[in-house]
């Protein structure tokens, strides 16, 4: 069956397409995308993992057409940085 993975960094955006073995799960589709060693920073064990934006676990098994994309944590509280107003250049 074919699932994409997405997963984008700092730095770099990542899409893979790819055949998985009927009845694979979340983990074994990332394991098996090879994405885990491309990005050995990715840490299953503290980000969360989903489908098609909803939260899953690692076990969920996937369907085919499923889109498996991997979380970065927050890195800054939305209540304490100053909002970025895009229609507001004269600043």
């Amino acid at each position: 069956m074919n699932v994409g993975i997405a997963y984008a960094d700092k730095f770099k955006q990542t899409w893979l397409k790819l055949e998985v073995p009927d009845g694979s799960t979340i983990k074994e589709a990332l394991e098996f995308s090879g994405l885990l060693k491309q990005f050995p920073d990715i840490d299953l064990e503290n980000q969360a993992v989903g489908i098609f934006g909803k939260i899953s676990k690692l076990d969920t098994k996937v369907v085919d057409g499923d889109r498996v994309e991997i979380y970065r944590p927050i890195t800054a509280d939305p209540e304490t940085v100053e909002r970025r107003d895009r229609n507001n250049d004269d600043e």
